[in-house]
């Protein structure tokens, strides 16, 4: 049986004393589930893998939380918040490590000092670490106190923000440094001979790279440098899924593939044919589509080597690093065997669309000059194509363009499939209901989805021999898992509503059905008759009639997620940015299809043109709204359904058919209505036997469904102020209640929207 493994979610730690020593605290139950002791090594998976010591935190924390220092979160490739795989680790003894360190701590500290500092820890090869001694559980006849000392007057005050990165271990994995690890610098001296000795054996990675790094160290410390090289061992060791196994993008697979054999195979064909074998690709796609994975396969395929490039790890660098990390990653993809692509990923937080940085000139002439040697290629991932350079878009540089969709629930539901076919699931689990219950998720969310899973269903089965995923595990992961398209996202929560729970109107319930829910179920039906369904709707009615608990029921019943928005917060001062609002909230909503667009007080967000004073603020929301609504580019399964009691001071523009074409009346409860909002409000409240809700509901005129419920809510504090050992709610309490809560419907407002609605009607 295989090690258990559980997966937690990443916080940084509170503790001062536990930072930079490669320790990490899981909670006693977890390492009573993972079959650990205080002080055992753990192995962590993350964007990249690393190892720890697992220590205990308090018993009185949260068992799904793993405490990490930034460390430990940089060697995983993560920000806090994030969910790693934490398992026991195999770990051995390390007969020799090599590491490298800025030009201070190379040269000031001897590999003898280094090695004290280092005994005790757990590493694996791209690890960063710190000077720091691991003092919380030393091993027996460690004196930290005279390491510090050594270190201290070695390097000086500064000598506790030292970092250094393991550049190659024997053996490989996960290896425990001891008194008598062989410990060296890169290229420098180790323990057992002199600072000027031999250089030690250094890994055939650092061999390869030493060239690079020699020129690259002008601009940059080796430090820095490292960092590259880490990135791609670690990335090396990843699994590259076959070109089979990229559900959803299969087509873009065929023609990446096409290109790659032309380019790399085939360049004495293009040249008889007039070209050359240039080949620049710009791929886009949402954040964990699988644009990197994509690439990887196609190049595995068609025996190509990768070398990647993390745009927003030099991005933040000053402009001559950034520039000698660019020029080292062209180097390792150009003076390897056989053909290279230079993969980089997110080339838009380099190379931006707004505001490029002085250093892009440089650094896209760069790249210009990479692309004349052959048997290279260069791929640029981004999210949205316009959000990188457009220089990035030349005939020299990226020429082509390939875009990867949203997974639809089909696609969901395959690549579901192959992510649970090497995991235990008990048989009988319906894939296909998890995967219409996942809109807007892309593979990374559906993987994050597994690992929750796999977590709750280790917690249930602590004692099992062979446990195994059950598919009420992955529909309660739901719960906790967030789709990336969501991640910056105000989404409304259903709270497992739907329609079913809204008591009486029927009008109203099946006018948003057929508006929202069946375009999205019977797309067939609206093609066969050639009919474009509505893209949107208009709700008006009272305030406090139960609109924005409608909106939370259909979304639950259509399994939509929904972007829920107040008017006013789309409203900048700034020129420019309320339209870059909405461009955004449209895109994120494509993003997370099939989804839903609450504009919740609509006529503070649209009002008539041209009668607002807010120096035409307004005005431009409205025509940014318009533009999305029937833009160029059609919405595909993203209905917009706003909400107001006042729809006359509504742009009519807005109202016109294409747009907010469909107007659904919300009117106030009657009697049976506000009985069935008594009974669903009071389900878990103790009636007593002379309470008798649908004859006090026939006493509610002018009480809106809020009013119901805070009347419910009130009779309840009533009781309380009596006794707080209260058991039931009287009569005589809810009588008392009504004397608070009076009826808040505007006989005039009611007026006037039910004249709005019979001229609607007339229409």
């Amino acid at each position: 049986m295989s090690d258990p493994q559980i997966t937690l979610t990443v916080r940084h730690t509170p503790s001062a004393l536990d930072s930079r020593r490669g320790v990490v605290r899981l909670h006693p139950e977890v390492l009573d589930a993972l079959g650990l002791r205080a002080w055992d090594a753990v192995h962590l998976t993350g964007a990249r893998r690393s190892a720890a010591l697992a220590a205990p935190s308090d018993e009185e924390g949260t068992p799904g939380v793993v405490l990490t220092d930034d460390v430990t979160m940089s060697n995983l490739g993560i920000t806090e918040g994030a969910e790693i795989v934490v398992a026991p680790a195999d770990v051995a003894a390390a007969k020799t490590v090599t590491v490298a360190g800025s030009r201070l701590a190379s040269a000031s500290v001897p590999p003898q000092t280094l090695r004290l500092a280092l005994t005790g820890k757990v590493v694996t090869l791209g690890d960063a670490v710190s000077l720091l001694p691991q003092d919380l559980s030393p091993v027996p006849g460690a004196d930290v106190i005279a390491v510090r000392g050594q270190l201290s007057r070695a390097i000086g005050a500064t000598w506790t923000n030292e970092l250094l990165t393991v550049t190659a271990t024997e053996p490989a994995g996960v290896v425990a440094i001891g008194p008598s690890t062989v410990v060296s610098w890169r290229g420098g001296a180790r323990t057992g001979e002199p600072a000027g000795g031999e250089p030690s054996t250094r890994s055939a990675t650092a061999l390869v790279r030493s060239t690079a790094v020699t020129a690259a160290e002008d601009y940059i410390d080796a430090e820095v440098i490292e960092e590259v090289v880490v990135a791609e061992s670690v990335e090396a060791a990843e699994p590259v899924p076959p070109v089979t196994d990229l559900v959803g993008a299969e087509s873009a697979a065929r023609k990446l593939a096409e290109w790659f054999d032309l380019a790399f195979h085939r360049p004495e064909l293009l040249a008889r044919l007039g070209t050359t074998a240039h080949l620049g690709v710009l791929l886009s796609g949402p954040e964990g589509v699988g644009k990197a994975s994509l690439v990887r396969s196609v190049a595995k395929a068609e025996k190509v080597r990768v070398v990647s490039l993390a745009a927003p790890n030099i991005a933040v660098l000053e402009p001559n690093a950034a520039h000698a990390r660019l020029k080292e990653a062209i180097t390792r993809a150009t003076d390897g065997d056989g053909p290279a692509v230079l993969l980089i990923n997110d080339v838009d937080a380099l190379l931006p669309a707004t505001q490029p940085p002085p250093v892009a000139t440089v650094l896209l002439e760069e790249l210009r000059t990479a692309l004349r040697h052959e048997g290279l290629a260069l791929v640029a991932t981004t999210q949205r194509a316009e959000s990188a350079d457009p220089r990035l878009r030349t005939t020299e540089l990226l020429d082509r363009e390939l875009g990867l969709p949203l997974p639809d629930a089909k696609t969901r539901t395959e690549l579901l499939r192959i992510l649970l076919r090497d995991v235990p699931v008990e048989p009988g689990a319906d894939l296909g209901v998890l995967a219409e219950r996942t809109p807007g998720f892309v593979a990374a969310d559906l993987i994050a989805l597994r690992r929750d899973a796999a977590l709750r269903a280790a917690l249930r089965q602590r004692e099992a021999e062979e446990p195994r995923i059950a598919q009420q595990d992955l529909l309660d992961a739901l719960a906790t898992v967030r789709p990336i398209s969501l991640s910056t996202s105000d989404n409304l929560a259903t709270g497992g509503l739907t329609l079913d729970d809204v008591g009486n109107m029927v009008d109203v319930k099946q006018s948003l059905t057929e508006t929202v829910l069946w375009p999205l179920r019977y797309p067939d039906s609206f093609a066969r008759l050639g009919v474009d369904p509505p893209r949107g709707v208009l709700l008006y009615g009272p305030p406090g009639g139960g609109k924005t608990f409608l909106v939370r029921a259909l979304a639950g019943t259509g399994a939509l997620n929904v972007f829920a928005i107040k008017g006013a917060e789309l409203l900048d001062k700034w020129v420019g940015e309320s339209e870059r609002a909405v461009r955004d909230l449209f895109r994120r909503a494509a993003d997370a299809a099939p989804s839903l667009i609450f504009l919740d007080e609509i006529d503070a967000l649209a009002p008539r043109r041209g009668q607002s004073s807010d120096s035409g603020v307004a005005d431009r929301v409205v025509a940014a709204l318009l533009t999305e609504l029937d833009g160029v580019e059609p919405m595909r399964e993203v209905v917009v359904l706003g909400a107001t009691n006042r729809p006359e001071l509504v742009d009519p523009a807005l109202l016109r058919p294409g747009r907010l074409e469909r107007r659904v009346y919300v009117p106030p409860p009657d009697a049976g209505s506000r009985a069935a909002i008594l009974i669903a409000t009071s389900k878990n409240t103790p009636l007593a036997s002379d309470v008798d809700l649908k004859g006090l509901a026939s006493t509610l005129d002018g009480y809106s469904a809020a009013d119901c419920a805070a009347l419910i809510r009130e009779a309840a504090l009533t009781a309380m102020r009596e006794s707080l050992e209260a058991r039931e709610v009287t009569s005589a309490h809810l009588a008392k209640a009504r004397e608070a809560v009076r009826p808040s419907l505007d006989p005039a407002q009611l007026a006037t929207l039910e004249a709005y609605a019979q001229a609607q009607q007339e229409r």
